[in-house]
């Protein structure tokens, strides 16, 4: 459903600060894929996620959603195809405008926006059917600003309007990553619970070893913009979060003995 043919991206190319963040990428998420994507600071996750979403072009390379080349497509084409969650809870929502009209435009994705028509009485009660299962009393505020919000609940409604319209593709860039501990799990729980009712193919980031084991079908490992690890099917289900943190600490020694070496051969010839 999703496919990625060797995309390339480079930042500041040629200055300095260059930056190789995604070096030949290839990735195939097939429907109902819950991906999840782990890597250090600088691993190139977060690049990725961006690249789909449209947020830059890639200087390489295709993206394509379900049949369609979208690599060239600008980030509100693609909005047709893809929901988003940030890791800012502020971001994707008016936060001047109440839940009920945020919710509304959620609904109407792709369709006229007129908010007087569209918020009757019926769908103010449909909305309450919608929001009720989230279990935090939000059903009974639908017409406050959705900016008066914690940043659990709002995070937990942009969770439901990227869902709304069940989308092609789900991208969750380190949404949990801002809340405390207790909402976090909240908001895990109830992402969960959506993936699984509307088998969403997803691509979710994250930094959290507990999340890439307890989410998702498949994990990825980055590693200086390239894929290290792809780990499906058995080899999957088998893995655990110290599993994954000594494949990192693995990393972490080769390069450090990748730097002995090379410092030593520079020395050699002084």
């Amino acid at each position: 459903m999703l496919q990625i043919d060797r995309i390339t991206k480079t930042f500041n190319p040629g200055t300095p600060n260059e930056v190789r963040a995604l070096r030949g990428v290839s990735l195939d998420l097939p429907n109902g894929t819950f991906l999840v994507v782990i890597g250090t600071n600088g691993s190139g996750k977060s690049t990725l996620l961006n690249a789909v979403a449209g947020s830059f072009f890639v200087d390489t390379g295709t993206i394509s959603i379900a049949g369609q080349k979208i690599t060239n497509w600008p980030e509100h084409r693609r909005a047709k195809f893809i929901g988003r969650v940030f890791q800012d809870p502020f971001r994707g929502t008016a936060p001047t405008m109440s839940i009920a009209e945020n919710l509304v435009l959620a609904s109407r994705r792709g369709k006229p926006r007129g908010l007087a028509l569209a918020l009757s009485h019926r769908v103010k009660e449909d909305l309450k059917a919608r929001v009720r299962p989230l279990n935090m009393g939000l059903e009974e505020r639908l017409d406050n600003p959705i900016g008066s919000l914690s940043g659990g609940q709002r995070q937990a409604l942009t969770l439901l309007m990227a869902s709304w319209i069940k989308p092609e593709l789900l991208l969750l860039d380190e949404h949990t990553a801002a809340l405390d501990p207790k909402t976090a799990d909240q908001v895990i729980r109830l992402t969960y619970e959506i993936i699984e009712r509307d088998k969403l193919t997803t691509l979710m980031v994250t930094h959290s070893m507990q999340q890439a084991v307890n989410l998702g079908d498949r994990i990825v490992m980055m590693h200086k913009g390239q894929v290290l690890h792809d780990l499906q099917g058995s080899e999957r289900a088998r893995v655990r979060p110290e599993d994954l943190l000594g494949r990192f600490e693995a990393v972490r020694r080769r390069e450090q003995l990748d730097g002995s070496v090379a410092e030593m051969l520079a020395t050699s010839y002084v």
